[in-house]
């Protein structure tokens, strides 16, 4: 175990390394939340009196394509070296690469997130931001890392990646997507934890089965 845990934290730590060398997911992902965040508020400034109405979509919809962003870039370092062969050969559980990669990217989402939320409080001069909601966005976010990754990993060997990743990605995570953003507007509307334990049970229901789906076809999936 403590084997497959120095994997998992060795595939981290590359990623991390890799990024803060230099910086191009996050940069990516950052510089179009902002983009996206400023087109919003702007658009729905002259047609929509209340804008506080909007933000549950304009926060989800911008998490999503900011984060498609650096899923797209999970593998393309190892692809891009020729390296990925080698890192496959690995004598070690495969699965524990996609861990060490799912972790990365939720991380780089995350820290965007932290980013994003006081940039959206700004903007839309609303203070939504509660600890049910970080909570309901970790949730949804571990779950778009985790099937973002598996994805990720399949688009990489194909010549159209950038489009055929979120063709694949956005139907799985509709479920998800959905839940997320009729609780977040739950939430806005003052409603508790538990009068949307279902839609959080949602969320955490599909992170399960995209983990363990994830851990059971990664092998799978990155056999050229």
């Amino acid at each position: 175990m403590k084997r497959y845990l120095d994997v998992v934290w060795a595939v981290l730590w590359k990623d991390l390394r890799i990024e803060l060398r230099s910086k191009d997911v996050f940069t990516s992902m950052a510089v179009f939340a902002v983009l996206a965040v400023m087109i919003f508020n702007f658009a729905f400034e002259l047609r929509v009196p209340d804008k506080t109405v909007v933000i549950p979509g304009v926060l989800w919809v911008t998490i999503t394509f900011s984060g498609v962003l650096g899923l797209g870039r999970s593998f393309i370092s190892e692809k891009d070296r020729g390296s990925i062969a080698g890192l496959l050969l690995a004598p070690v559980d495969r699965s524990a690469i996609y861990f060490g990669k799912m972790l990365a990217n939720l991380l780089f989402i995350l820290i965007v997130e932290a980013f994003l939320l006081p940039l959206m409080v700004i903007f839309f001069n609303t203070n939504f931001v509660s600890p049910a909601l970080l909570l309901l966005l970790f949730l949804g976010t571990l779950g778009f890392a985790a099937v973002g990754t598996i994805f990720s990993g399949l688009a990489v060997n194909t010549r159209t990646r950038e489009i055929l990743l979120p063709v694949l990605l956005f139907p799985v995570m509709l479920p998800v997507l959905m839940a997320g953003i009729r609780a977040t507007i739950g939430l806005m509307e003052g409603d508790s934890i538990a009068d949307l334990a279902k839609w959080f049970n949602l969320v955490f229901f599909f992170d399960i089965l995209y983990i363990v789906v994830a851990y059971l076809t990664f092998d799978y999936v990155v056999e050229e």
